[in-house]
């Protein structure tokens, strides 16, 4: 436990007010990126009308699950190495853009290597914020806030946030997918830096987000082809090259392999069976603050 960290029954009673803020009605008419993100993983928690981004996209690519899948044993992989304590040993995680609860959460996976791991998670999608409240109810280093990572001051100032993470500490921020649901309107490379800003030194960012691999046309035409059917939909999915992806964590240092396919970053084995295309439209990293 960190000492300069209230987690008691006081804490926790106020963090739980605060998460009961009043959230929009669920729309259940229209697609939703969490609940059809949740379809694509395997989940239960969405609609009729969010199955249809899926069977839009295999329309495209028969094989469309793994953009999604890939991406969430990318995560879990990367929560890992940063909790364990014989590679970052990080012990303080704030999620943003959370998503709905899955197996393998990030507390779970982190408290799993330090039991006192405490994890804020942020997301402004009104079902999440419904299920997000009963991951509080698991332990009391687990934690919600009701925020939009588009907007950085306000999560920094959140007292969920700043109540359970020590900010002269280092932190894990975590960007699982989310980035490139942020128009260029909203100024994400400005968005990612403030995050940046705020974490002390020796913290990390794990990040991953839509791309291809470099020199193939072929990709970025598939990557464009997808991006249009989605923004159709839902109106928030954007691609950007490897390049552009760096610019969001300028000044930091990547952890070996770099920017990669989320299948490449510290795969557990060589794969048994031939990667789906759609797994080349998704890269990921990890990177510390010097």
């Amino acid at each position: 436990m960190h000492p300069s960290v209230d987690t008691g029954t006081a804490t926790r009673d106020h963090d739980r007010m605060h998460d009961e803020r009043p959230a929009t009605d669920i729309d259940t008419t229209s697609p939703s990126v969490a609940r059809g993100y949740d379809h694509w993983l395997g989940g239960k928690d969405n609609f009729e009308v969010d199955r249809t981004i899926l069977d839009a996209i295999e329309e495209i690519v028969p094989e469309a699950r793994p953009l999604a899948q890939e991406n969430r044993y990318w995560l879990i992989r990367a929560v890992r190495f940063l909790s364990s304590p014989l590679h970052a040993g990080i012990d303080q995680f704030l999620d943003l853009g959370c998503g709905l609860p899955t197996m393998q959460n990030v507390h779970q996976v982190a408290q799993a290597n330090n039991p006192d791991a405490v994890v804020v998670y942020v997301d402004n999608d009104p079902t999440v914020a419904a299920y997000g409240r009963a991951m509080l109810a698991e332990n009391e280093n687990t934690h919600f806030s009701i925020n939009d990572l588009r907007h950085p001051d306000d999560i920094l100032s959140d007292p969920v946030v700043t109540r359970n993470l020590d900010f002269e500490r280092p932190i894990a921020l975590i960007h699982s997918g989310t980035m490139h649901h942020v128009a260029e309107e909203y100024r994400p490379r400005e968005v990612m830096q403030r995050y940046v800003q705020a974490l002390a030194p020796g913290s990390y960012v794990a990040m991953s987000h839509f791309s291809w691999p470099e020199g193939s046309e072929e990709h970025r035409e598939l990557a464009g082809k997808i991006e249009r059917t989605l923004n159709e939909m839902v109106a928030s999915c954007w691609w950007r090259s490897n390049e552009e992806i760096l610019t969001f964590i300028d000044g930091l240092e990547l952890m070996p392999p770099g920017l990669v396919r989320t299948v490449d970053w510290w795969p557990e084995g060589p794969s048994l069976t031939p990667k789906s295309e759609i797994t080349n439209l998704i890269f990921g990293a990890v990177a510390t603050k010097p």
